[in-house]
């Protein structure tokens, strides 16, 4: 049932296993393993064409975001079985090129190989998604995955150079497109595509329907390399040529083709779809083609082609929107000519362009070189991959008997058809697109015969080669033989496509022209007679080769241009621009100082709840319904604000934090005075942790010292701070005076016990209801400790010129040496450090041995009697940690090491892994993440006893916390 869903997800699960297979199998190459995925899913593609052929749909759908509509719904078509196949299919031959192009010994393979399959699952989810939002998500990682692959040789400026071009231009592009679907989600109330082409009716007159439609389209260009968004394309060429040969012929860049032929049933009927796609699309190929021809570098010769063959295939598109003007009848069917042409040569495209970038790997990788100057007379010593390059390279100029010729005569019938069309302005304005047709065609063909002649015709020139050329292994050449023989085989019977997999894809991009049960015509021949189209073919042959071999004479011209006028140029100058103007505008507020960061950020904080405030009247005095104050109330208020207020009149950092630590234990007896033990508990363990936190700081920074500063810098503070303290107050007294919704205390209440099975409210909301939240709330807790804990390994030098950091480093202690869980510079820097934060308090010594298990035994009794008492996972870690920590200030943090030779980071991976399966475990009985049971059982000894899976959660967060707590203390207690 989900065997759609499964074919998108297996390729992101192996790429987990890809670094672990070049570990655990070194001798084998790890590309002969992840070749079984493209090509088991390859074949499982194949067995939907009878079902599709026969007009057979199939959609699946799995809640992901219901409440907002967003559901992981996967819908297999003629377009996406099309695109899938292409994929899969392509991407075998690609991996199975890749392991004899790539050397293990001297490649990361296994990082090659993880990026790859992120890309296949990622393009997968893109073709078979039918809600926006999935299909978006998908395309964003086809970005992020292609800059991985693109920057495989990061130590390469290039390659970095042409990654980050890449992503930035598609990503941008992305953000439009993810707009244009929240605006047809606007206009629709669905992020359904088929859902939407339902209501299509109700959405063509409305405001938002032109605005989501550019919007798409951005996203679509970019993607698809068109003008003037080509630029990426041929700087994406810096990454190994496997990567060329499927980005760029059958994936990524036919992506934005793609999502044109998706969503042409719910845009195709607009004149501007039609003008913008095929102006768009015809402006690529032309522009593509001539600048093919200027190019040096095989791989750059075939990334412009590219871009000219993409344009090609996106102007049929546009001009195949065209038909749907006329509706559904007979007419309409006249004009789909170029739907199928485009069809088809989306096809051929990946055979002979796939073919055609594997060549230029093995020219490159045999030679050494691929720069055409160098290039000569391989032909007699690379015989198979001559006769591949020809074929590939006839087939792209359009030259019989190849599958090029066939979907290139489509094409420029397409073409002329337009011009002979009364629609859309066409009678004035479409003869232009044959004359562009024509002159991107003769270009097309010159830019093919300088590929096969100029690499493997005329005098060869070892001494300009990087190597002995000689033919490539057979290994290497089984990839483009295949893709040959498709070439060939697709030229001699077109017609096995035709209602294989053309003709149910024509009914996928052009659904309202044909009634359910009835089927496009296609039947693809070498000769339709003397037509317009054929002259225009032998018009090109001509003059392309009067072109090709009066190339020296004119390809000077190039050299005219200016460099400032390119689109390369325009963007290098708008980043270089760009990087200059923030950077002056950051600098003009990050000075350094985080007094003034303090000072935006609470500004900002103000004038944001004034405003909230203001517009939403949700300031409220209402003191109706408040308990009395008490006079104990009273007295600990009285004393919270003195001991704040004293704070920064602290002579020294001691007395400061003893005041700190003060306002918290006060802020505790107020949870007392309120009945909040589990929050009383909590508090207090946090500020007696977080004071023996910032003794461990305050240790190594220098003595406070009263700093002079202006009489402006003093008022700026009263102000800020008197305006922070004042919206607090009211943002406490918005909350307990005024509530938008009825409150939800009475669920807890009633469902503590029944749903959740405890009677401590606060712990069954932390690890059932809430649990979610307390998960995220421990990861986050895990990656600052981990982000502490690398800060403080980096041992970056402070500025501060007291710190004690340097007298620490030039004292040379010994102590036991300890090895658990630490680097061996760690633990020649403990042995020198670590006698600075011991005791010698012998009184002090002695009763941490007995208080010690103490706290051990109440934090494990918090642990287990946390749900139906105060207690609980949170809280009993924190216990743990102060007796550790409590030990540690006694003695010191050695004797911790040597008493429990733990890694804490260990426990905290162990604590997160056993919340995550927990919450995981969910799934395996039918029921949502992080859903929770319990039941009574009789049990030996304890008699009818309460367990319950959140037991396991709450283990789960014990274990964190204590691991993050210790991580921290320890690390800053041992630092220099």
């Amino acid at each position: 049932m989900y065997v759609l869903h499964a074919a998108i997800i297996i390729p992101f699960l192996f790429a987990i296993f890809v670094p672990l297979i070049r570990k655990g199998l070194p001798r084998v190459h790890t590309g002969w393993i992840v070749l079984a995925i493209p090509t088991l899913l390859f074949a499982n593609f194949l067995r939907y064409l009878p079902a599709i052929q026969s007009d057979t749909s199939e959609t699946i759908s799995v809640p992901w975001v219901p409440s907002l509509g967003i559901n992981f719904t996967v819908y297999l078509d003629g377009l996406s079985l099309l695109f899938a196949l292409l994929i899969t299919g392509i991407g075998a031959l690609v991996v199975l090129y890749s392991i004899f192009y790539l050397d293990p010994a001297k490649e990361a393979i296994h990082r090659f190989y993880l990026y790859l399959m992120i890309f296949m699952g990622a393009m997968l989810g893109i073709v078979l998604s039918d809600n926006m939002i999935v299909l978006y998500t998908f395309w964003e990682l086809t970005s992020i995955s292609s800059f991985l692959l693109i920057a495989f040789w990061y130590e390469r400026d290039r390659s970095r150079y042409g990654a980050l071009k890449s992503m930035l231009i598609t990503v941008l592009g992305g953000f439009a497109m993810l707009a244009g679907f929240i605006l047809l989600h606007n206009m629709t109330g669905t992020f359904s595509i088929h859902e939407t082409i339902a209501v299509l009716t109700d959405i063509q007159g409305q405001s938002l329907f032109l605005p989501a439609m550019i919007l798409i389209l951005l996203g679509a260009f970019t993607k698809s390399a068109q003008f003037p968004f080509h630029i990426w394309l041929p700087d994406a060429m810096e990454a190994p040529t496997p990567v060329s040969a499927y980005l760029h012929s059958a994936t990524m860049v036919k992506a934005g083709i793609y999502l044109v032929a998706r969503f042409s049933p719910i845009f195709a009927v607009q004149a501007e779809w039609f003008w913008i796609v095929s102006t768009v699309g015809i402006v690529t190929m032309c522009y593509g083609s001539i600048l093919a021809v200027k190019q040096t570098d095989l791989k750059a010769l075939l990334a412009y082609s590219t871009i000219s063959q993409l344009g090609l295939i996106m102007s049929l598109f546009g001009a195949g929107s065209a038909a749907v003007y006329y509706g559904y009848g007979n007419e309409s069917l006249l004009y789909t000519t170029a739907t199928m042409a485009a069809i088809f040569h989306l096809i051929n495209h990946a055979t002979f362009k796939g073919a055609l970038f594997m060549v230029a790997g093995i020219v490159d990788h045999e030679t050494g070189t691929r720069d055409l100057r160098r290039l000569g007379g391989l032909m007699n010593v690379m015989p198979i991959t001559f006769t591949l390059a020809g074929v590939s390279a006839f087939a792209m100029a359009g030259i019989p008997p190849f599958n090029g010729f066939l979907s290139k005569e489509l094409f420029l019938e397409a073409m002329v058809e337009l011009s002979h069309m009364d629609i859309y302005h066409l009678e004035t304005w479409g003869i232009l697109f044959p004359i562009l047709a024509f002159v991107g065609s003769v270009f097309t063909f010159v830019y093919s015969m300088i590929l096969v002649f100029k690499t493997f015709r005329g005098p060869l020139q070892p001494d300009k080669l990087g190597g002995t050329p000689h033919e490539a292994p057979i290994g290497m050449l089984i990839s483009p033989v295949i893709l040959g023989l498709c070439v060939v085989g697709l030229g001699f019977f077109p017609n096995l496509l035709s209602y294989s997999i053309i003709e149910p894809t024509m009914r996928a991009v052009l659904p309202s022209l044909v009634a359910p049960g009835e089927h496009f015509e296609v039947h693809i021949s070498f000769w339709h007679g003397i037509t317009p189209a054929l002259l225009m073919t032998i018009g090109i042959i001509v003059l392309g080769t009067l072109m090709y071999l009066l190339l020296a004479r004119w390809k000077g011209i190039y050299s005219k241009y200016p460099q400032t006028l390119t689109w390369n140029h325009l963007y290098d100058s708008t980043l270089k621009w760009g990087e200059k103007g923030s950077k002056a505008l950051t600098n003009q507020y990050m000075s350094g100082s985080v007094h003034n960061y303090l000072i935006y950020i609470f500004i900002f904080m103000i004038v944001l709840m004034v405003t909230v405030f203001w517009r939403a009247d949700g300031m409220s005095l209402l003191t109706a319904g408040a308990a009395p104050i008490s006079i104990y109330e009273i007295v600990l208020l009285i004393g919270l604000v003195v001991t704040a207020i004293a704070v920064p009149f602290a002579g020294k950092r001691l007395t400061a934090i003893i005041m700190t630590g003060a306002v918290g234990y006060l802020v505790t007896l107020f949870f007392v005075l309120f009945r909040a033990p589990d929050l009383a508990l909590t508090q207090m363990i946090v500020e007696t942790v977080s004071v023996s936190l910032f003794l461990l700081c305050f240790y190594h920074m220098p003595e406070l010292r009263r700093e002079i500063v202006s009489k402006r810098y003093r008022i700026i503070n009263i102000i800020v701070s008197v305006g922070v303290g004042i919206v607090m107050t009211f943002i406490a007294l918005a909350a307990s005076g005024s509530s938008t919704f009825d409150s939800i205390a009475t669920f807890f209440v009633e469902g503590s016990h029944d749903l959740g099975g405890g009677d401590n409210i606060v712990n069954v909301i932390l690890v059932d209801f809430r649990g979610f939240d307390t998960m995220l709330e421990i990861t986050v807790l895990a990656i600052a400790s981990l982000g502490i804990y690398s800060l403080i390994q980096l041992q970056v030098k402070g500025n501060d010129t007291g710190a004690r950091i340097h007298y620490l480093r030039n004292k040379d202690v010994q102590t036991h040496r300890v090895d658990v869980g630490r680097t061996r510079r760690e633990t020649v820097t403990v042995q020198r450090n670590m006698t600075q934060f011991k005791s010698n308090d012998v009184i002090l010594e002695t009763s941490t041995k007995v208080i010690v298990f103490i706290i051990l035994t109440f934090a494990l009794y918090l642990f287990f009697a946390g749900h139906n008492n105060p207690g609980g996972g949170f809280v009993g870690g924190l216990m743990t940690a102060s007796a550790l920590i409590l030990l540690a200030l006694a003695f010191n943090a050695e004797t911790v090491r040597r008493i429990l030779p733990i890694d804490y980071r260990t426990v905290t991976a162990v604590g997160l892994s056993i919340a995550y399966a927990t919450g995981i475990g969910s799934f395996f009985f039918d029921a949502p993440f992080l859903s929770q049971s319990f039941g009574y059982f009789e049990l030996p000894l304890l008699g009818k006893t309460e367990l319950a899976t959140a037991t396991l959660f709450d283990l789960g967060v014990f274990l964190t916390v204590l691991g993050v707590t210790m991580t921290i203390i320890l690390q800053i207690g041992e630092d220099r």
